[in-house]
């Protein structure tokens, strides 16, 4: 969601370049925007669910390298993220919601029946990403997807509102080395375990 707020930005041009490195974000219209914006997330068969925004499918848009470079940024404002928390709240009033993000079992749920703090090795990371971009027919280095993902694990952990932290009641699981096949059994032993779907 913050991804999507983040390329509605750049779309509307409320971020603009100083120069090659820093960049003006006008906060006002950026805070203003999210009374237009409407987010759905709606199945499509190959990839799951996927973000819709003003009914617009942006899945591929969300992982460009233009948004992943100014989304720790946007999500650093504390009135975005206060509304963007209300809209993911108000998505698990009826619970049955699997949600993930970096403040989801701190600041969004922090009574969610099962937390899961799911990391993997930066180097493991970026390999993954860089192979999702490409497969998205994106060009893009993997020094650039290394450095973004160095920069927003900084920003996120140190951010004043709302950090990047693990929750103490939050499981951890590496997946460095975990199939997707093997994790996925590793989470539904969970969720049997605590019993939360009974």
């Amino acid at each position: 969601m913050y991804r999507a707020v983040t390329l509605n930005a750049i779309r509307k041009q409320f971020i603009k370049p100083y120069d090659a490195n820093n960049f003006y974000f006008d906060s006002s219209k950026i805070i203003n925007s999210l009374n237009s914006l409407e987010f759905q997330f709606l199945h499509k068969s190959k990839f799951g669910y996927i973000m819709f925004m003003n009914g617009e499918d942006v899945n591929i848009e969300l992982k460009g390298p233009d948004v992943s470079k100014h989304v720790s940024h946007i999500s650093k404002m504390p009135l975005v993220r206060a509304e963007i928390v209300k809209m993911q709240q108000k998505i698990g009033l009826n619970k049955g919601v699997v949600m993930e993000g970096r403040d989801i079992g701190s600041v969004v749920f922090p009574n969610a029946e099962l937390k899961l703090f799911i990391t993997a090795s930066l180097d493991v990371r970026a390999k993954r990403r860089h192979e999702e971009l490409i497969a998205l027919g994106m060009s893009v280095s993997m020094d650039e997807v290394l450095t973004n993902l160095k920069m927003r694990d900084f920003e996120d952990s140190n951010r004043q509102d709302s950090p990047l932290i693990r929750v103490k009641d939050a499981i951890l699981i590496d997946n460095s080395h975990l199939s997707i096949k093997d994790q996925f059994k590793l989470v539904t032993d969970l969720i049997e375990k605590k019993n939360i779907f009974s």
